[in-house]
């Protein structure tokens, strides 16, 4: 199987590199930190899989599309787009050179590096498409107001993509994660509720890939108590809110 990962030098994207890398794998990583990116390739050929690295920013758009046309040479069958940042959670208004670098990496580098693939897997009629999303594109804290509208945006993206591949025989899968042990998950100074394992997580995700879920929300309680929220009175709505900011010392 050849799958491409994004994001593939740390945190969830390093995790699901080791994860896939068996000697029936082709593996393209791609991340923009060449000495990190070199040694999970290293331990990745260890167990086996054949792997190519390419080395990039996914904010430089008209390399995503270069690299886009690369991978396009050869049949893809999973491509699994995890590269993303987070600024966060703290007060006050998000400076918009940290809003537009959210946008950019979370949600505008997916279509600069998919627009050219996707032709390509409609010749093929096959293929997977897997978005890391988050919990957080459910429901808008005021402290994550810029993440949590990436990911939100990229969920909307995934679920027309999936309408419009589908017919196609690709699958378009959108994974919303709560708080997995990563290098994003490290800056939060306040106590995540159920946070989770790097281990666990990477379980869950590709468990959820394998059985084709069109989306996937997970930890279920957390995905509920969200559910639950949404449909309360605005009113009741905002005072969860407030007390929930509270807590975090926000």
């Amino acid at each position: 199987m050849r799958i491409v990962i994004t994001g593939a030098s740390s945190g969830l994207g390093e995790a699901l590199a080791l994860h896939y890398a068996t000697k029936e794998n082709q593996l393209i990583l791609i991340a923009r930190r060449e000495d990190r990116l070199n040694d999970v390739a290293s331990r990745c050929r260890n167990k086996g899989a054949e792997v190519e690295t390419i080395i990039a920013d996914v904010n430089d758009f008209e390399r995503m599309r270069e690299i886009a046309e690369h991978l396009g040479e050869q049949p893809i069958d999973r491509i699994i787009l995890n590269a993303g940042v987070s600024v966060g959670h703290g007060g006050g208004i998000t400076p918009f050179e940290d809003f537009e670098r959210l946008f950019k990496t979370n949600f505008l580098s997916v279509h600069a590096l998919l627009e050219p693939i996707i032709p390509k897997l409609m010749e093929q009629k096959s293929g997977e498409i897997v978005f890391i999303s988050s919990l957080a594109s459910l429901f808008t804290m005021p402290t994550s107001i810029a993440y949590s509208s990436s990911k939100r945006a990229l969920n909307a993206y995934a679920e027309g993509l999936h309408h419009q591949l589908c017919p196609h025989g690709i699958t378009v899968m959108t994974i919303m994660p709560g708080f997995i042990e990563s290098e994003m998950t490290q800056k939060n100074q306040f106590e995540m509720p159920f946070f989770m394992s790097t281990e666990e997580g990477i379980k869950r995700i590709t468990e959820a890939i394998e059985r084709k879920k069109i989306r996937y929300a997970f930890p279920f309680r957390f995905y509920l108590m969200i559910r639950i929220v949404l449909l309360f009175p605005q009113s009741l709505r905002d005072k969860i809110v407030h007390f929930t900011n509270f807590k975090k010392g926000a």
